[in-house]
This record gives C-alpha cells, sequence and structure tokens, in this order.
C-alpha cells in the first residue's frame, strides 16, 4: 500500500492548482488540497469528482465478495493475528490517491496541508465535517492518538514511520508532524496514509492492544453491520456518511452493503463464484483462466470476463520465492544463486501456467526503473560511490537469469548449481545433498498459505531432488502464515513486493539491515548489507528525478546480484470474472477502483 515520495519535486498544488507555493520556515507555507510527486496533480481544487466515477452511479443493492482463511480481529491497530477483510471501508485516512495518477493524492479527513521549504514537518488541518459512524467529530486528537497507538503497538507501522518522530495538537483541528531528519521529501506523504482511529471509542475501557470482535466505529463510509467470527463480515453504508458529497467521494461507494464470505482456499471459493455465491472474482491461474469457463452463466452472458491492464504496472513488482537468508545455508549467496538455477521457469510457465507469464528480471519489471545492460552515466557514478561496498561484478556483468525450457538447457542449468553447491561446501552422497564437513543433509521447508501454489512449488521441488536437495511443502492457514512470516519463522516463502515509481523510506523496511530483525518488517529475505543501506538512502535524498531513478537502478542491480531471491513471474494482464449483478465505469489508468467506483445492477 506504501506509495512514497521523490526528490526536490514533491510538488505541491498551491490555492491555483498550477504552480507550486512558495514556502516559509516560520509559516509551513500555504495550505495545499493535493500533492503529486512527479508533476502537477491533475485535479484543481475546485473539481467536481474524478474523471473515471459516474457520478449518477445508483446507491444500494449488494456486493458479496470473498476472502480466503479466517480472522479473529476487527482491531486494525496491533500487528499479528487475522484481521477481518474490508475494514478499509470503516476507517479513513487524511489524504486519498488518484487511481488515474501515478502518485497524486487528494484531501479525505483533511481538508488541507502545509509544509516548510525544508520539509521539516508536515501540518495537516481535518475537515470540520468529518464525524465518526456514532456521530463523534473526529479530531486532531483522535489523529495523534492513532499515530502514537500503531507506532507503538504495530512493527510495520513503527519501522514506516521511524522518521516522523512526534504528533502534536498545534490548532484548531490542526496536527503537525515532525521529522528527525530535513530534505526528506517522502515523510510529508507517507502522513498522509495514515488510518485514523477513534480515541474515544479506544478509551472507554478497551483495550487498544487486544484483537476484539467488537464493531469498531469509524469515520468511513460503511460501518460492521454483521459478524460471524471467521466466516463472514458485513459492512452497511451508512447513510449518515459525512464525506458522501466530497469530490474525491462522488460516484463512489455505492453498493448498500458488502458481505465477505470466507472459504478455505481458492479452489473452494472459485466453485462458489460459480454458482452464483458472489460476485466478484479475480483470476490468478492462467490455465483456469483459459479452460474453467465453460459453465453455462459464461455462454449466457450473466457472467463477464475481462482481462484489463494490471495494475501493479505503475510500480513493478517482484514476486519470488524467498529464501530466508537469516538462516544457513541461504546465507552463502552460492547456495541461493544454485537454487535460481534450479527454477526451470520456462518449463512451468509452459506446462504449468498456459505460457501466460514473463519472468520477473527486476525489482521495479515493467517500469524506467528497471536496471539493464551494464551501469551508465549517473547510475555508474552513484555505483562508484560505494564500489567497496558492492559486488564487484555489477561493473561488468549485466544481469541475466537462467534460461530453460529444453532437457539440454535444464541439465546444463542443474550442473550448474551442483557445482555452486560443491563450492558452498556440499557433495552428494548416495540420493542426498549433504554438508561435507558435518554430513548434515540439506533440506528445508517452502512455507505456503495458498495451496493452489504449488501448481508452481511443486516442479521446483521435484527439480531440487534430482540435486539431492529435501524440500517440502507445508500449506497453512492464513493466519498462522501471518504469525509466522511476521516472526521470520521459515526457510522459503512465496510473497511478492509491490513497488513505486517514487521509491523512498520503505526500501528501509524491504531491504534495510534496520528492519532484518523488526518483527512484522517486510524483510521477509533478512537482507542486512552495507552497500544496500547506503543505495537506499541515496534514494531517499535524492535531490531530483533524474537522480531517483538512477540510485533506484543501482540498488536494483545490487539486490540482482546478491541474489536473494528466486525470481518468479508476472502477467500483463489482470483477470476479472463478474456476475452481471454489478457494473463499472471506465476502468482508470492504472487501477480498477473495485469495489468504490461499481454498483450493484439491482439498485435504484
Amino acid at each position: 500500500m506504501w506509495k512514497t515520495i521523490s526528490v526536490a519535486a514533491w510538488v505541491i498544488a498551491g490555492a491555483s492548482g498550477l504552480a507550486p507555493a512558495a514556502f516559509s520556515q516560520e509559516s509551513g507555507g500555504e495550505w495545499q488540497h493535493a500533492s503529486a510527486l512527479t508533476g502537477t496533480p491533475k485535479y484543481r481544487p475546485d473539481f467536481s469528482h474524478f474523471d473515471y466515477v459516474n457520478p449518477d452511479a445508483p446507491k444500494g443493492g449488494e456486493l458479496k465478495y470473498y476472502a480466503t482463511g479466517t480472522f479473529d480481529s476487527l482491531n486494525p491497530i496491533p500487528y499479528g493475528g487475522s484481521k477481518a477483510a474490508g475494514l478499509s471501508l470503516v476507517f479513513e485516512t487524511l489524504m486519498t490517491p488518484a487511481e488515474d495518477e501515478i502518485d497524486a493524492q487528494y484531501g479525505l479527513l483533511a481538508e488541507g496541508f502545509r509544509v516548510p521549504e525544508d520539509l521539516s514537518f508536515v501540518t495537516y488541518r481535518l475537515n470540520p465535517e468529518a464525524r465518526f459512524s456514532d456521530g463523534e467529530p473526529v479530531t486532531a486528537e483522535d489523529v495523534v492518538f492513532s499515530f502514537e497507538r500503531l507506532k507503538e503497538l504495530n512493527a510495520m507501522y513503527a519501522n514506516y514511520y521511524r522518521h516522523v518522530v512526534s504528533a502534536e495538537v498545534t490548532g484548531e483541528r490542526e496536527v503537525t508532524f515532525s521529522f528527525d531528519e530535513t530534505g526528506n521529501r517522502e515523510l510529508p506523504q507517507i502522513v498522509g496514509q495514515l488510518m485514523v482511529l477513534p480515541k474515544h471509542w479506544f478509551e472507554d475501557g478497551r483495550d487498544v492492544s487486544a484483537s476484539t470482535l467488537d464493531k469498531i466505529v469509524g469515520s468511513g463510509p460503511y460501518e460492521i453491520a454483521e459478524v460471524n467470527p471467521g466466516s463472514s463480515i458485513t459492512y452497511r453504508l451508512r447513510d449518515d456518511y459525512w464525506g458522501r458529497d466530497l469530490p474525491v467521494n462522488v460516484g463512489r461507494n455505492n453498493f448498500g452493503s458488502v458481505n465477505f464470505l470466507y472459504f478455505a482456499d481458492l479452489d473452494v471459493a472459485f466453485e462458489a463464484f460459480r454458482a452464483g455465491t458472489f460476485d466478484f472474482w479475480v483470476e490468478t491461474r492462467a490455465k483456469r483462466w483459459a479452460t474453467g469457463y465453460n459453465f453455462p452463466a459464461v455462454k449466457d452472458g450473466q457472467v463477464k470476463r475481462e482481462a484489463v491492464p494490471n495494475p501493479l504496472r505503475k510500480t513493478g513488482i517482484m514476486q519470488a520465492l524467498v529464501p530466508n537468508n537469516r538462516r544457513a545455508p541461504f546465507d552463502d549467496e552460492r547456495v541461493r544463486e544454485a537454487l535460481i538455477y534450479a527454477f526451470d521457469f520456462e518449463t512451468i510457465n509452459k506446462n504449468q501456467l498456459s505460457d501466460a507469464y514473463s519472468r520477473n528480471n527486476s525489482y521495479w519489471f515493467g517500469t524506467d526503473l528497471a536496471s539493464s545492460g551494464l551501469p551508465q552515466g549517473e547510475e555508474l557514478q552513484i555505483l562508484e560511490s560505494v564500489r567497496d561496498l558492492v559486488p564487484p561484478e555489477v561493473f561488468n556483468t549485466a544481469s541475466k537469469l537462467p534460461v530453460g525450457g529444453t532437457e539440454a538447457e535444464s541439465r546444463a542449468n542443474l550442473q550448474k548449481a551442483f557445482q555452486l553447491l560443491k563450492e558452498a561446501g556440499f557433495e552428494r552422497r548416495g540420493s542426498q545433498m549433504v554438508n561435507a564437513e558435518t554430513g548434515e543433509p540439506f533440506s528445508f521447508e517452502i512455507l505456503l498459505d495458498n495451496p493452489s501454489l504449488q501448481v508452481v512449488v511443486l516442479p521446483y521441488v521435484e527439480n531440487l531432488r534430482k540435486l539431492g536437495i529435501d524440500a517440502s511443502v507445508r500449506v497453512v492457514d492464513t493466519s498462522q502464515y501471518q504469525n509466522r512470516v511476521n516472526d521470520f519463522d521459515y526457510d522459503m516463502i512465496w510473497e511478492l513486493w509491490a513497488q513505486s515509481l517514487s521509491p523512498g523510506n520503505e526500501q528501509f523496511n524491504y531491504w534495510g539491515s534496520r528492519s532484518v530483525d523488526q518483527p512484522g518488517s517486510e524483510n521477509y529475505a533478512g537482507v542486512s548489507d552495507p552497500g544496500v543501506d547506503a543505495l537506499i538512502g541515496k534514494i531517499v535524498f535524492a535531490d531530483d528525478r533524474d537522480t531517483l531513478v538512477a540510485a533506484t537502478k543501482a540498488l536494483d542491480r545490487v539486490l540482482l546480484a546478491h541474489d536473494f531471491v528466486i525470481p518468479l513471474y508476472y502477467s500483463k494482464d489482470y483477470r476479472i470474472a463478474y456476475w452481471n449483478t454489478i457494473a463499472h465505469p471506465g476502468f482508470p489508468e492504472y487501477g480498477l477502483d473495485f469495489p468504490a467506483a461499481w454498483w450493484s445492477t439491482e439498485a435504484k
């Protein structure tokens, strides 16, 4: 979810909406309605609605949607546990993004904000009309409470907001966030993503750090209507929603109710979708997309299918099998490289995935931030400045993943993997790959939360077995998976990093040494490397867009050189199917705006 800020051009749209405003250190600058990370915000202060919505969309009817696993809490604050799907319908943030812009955001709970020229703080001013569903106003004290409790009790937020040192009430409906450094263009923006929670509700004898199934009140367009623990949750559209007519909400939040139904796994869920149990489906299996939609409701037009551009194309993505480099033998780069050689993407793509995917060959795959060829220009200069901290091959060897697909190529790749393992101190004894000194077999567990992923993982396991490596697969429920991932209790997992075209502080959470032992961080691979840390710092403090791009390419190149993960694949299409009980306007350029911009065909 994390959108970040780039460079000096954290462009602030002034009252005219046309140009950056001048700032004064004392005042904190002029009040603004929107920010954009690159360029100028598309929508002026007097805009009526986003271009991609239907402002006359009917309201009412029901959306039935699905989730997998289970849930045990409605409290979004503490880290851990399994939170109910859809809570973002209840809680709001200070700002909200536009899905037809790469990185702009507009006021939601906040009616405006201002920053000084040195970006040492940001002040947000709340909309005076903002109300929680119990009628209580949203106050500056609620914002401070939310910031402090989220940072205290949730490791992810603690890391994300580590450079935000305080939140203080500085005026009626005003909160000022102070930073521990100046010139960091990202910090004012990420504060706008802060979820605001009701202080009065939590302090009425409730434990803010505990899981709860009590119906928490929020300021958002929906309220929690019905909870069946672990099996379903229903949200009801508020008749008294304070923000209904805000420009960012016109034509949105149309369903009278939204019901999430829980299923054990995606296979069971798909059968329920076929039967009409719920309305909307995201297809993650290429083979099923090609062959599994010949049921009557598709043939007679009750179920529609669309392949739309993948929203992640605006950010870049790395989807990968992730070895836990905190554990031996994954802490040996030669072992990690051998594991990459053992993954035959081309054969798996052909046999299991209907040739529907492209290989991830960059952490910013598909964007202008992806490294390619040999470093040149400013990227090379940046790498030269940290030459002693990065692998020497980044200067003279272009990153290239092994290619399989034929018997000869697969055999050659396994031979290369075998040689790398031998160099790392392993040898083959009978059918087992063992540590040459201790005789300990090379075995590990691949932890999954979705059984459908086995269609890719099991062929990989078989290839590893040819090397004498005993890899097992364990599928657990979502709650157990999340708890183990939060505690880094795994050998290898399947994970995804959705990136940003304006990367910043979140990169420390993904790859920084400071997050390697922080429970709940997204440093799944266990990266702790001084060269990586130095390059992230150059991204955060880049002076302009060109430097940001160059520094990001340098980081991408170094991450790839270390072989931290086994890159998987990406689809340029986002495959959806839905019953004719729901409809949508034209899609925004960078998303679906589901369910907000959709509506029920049964609504009047």
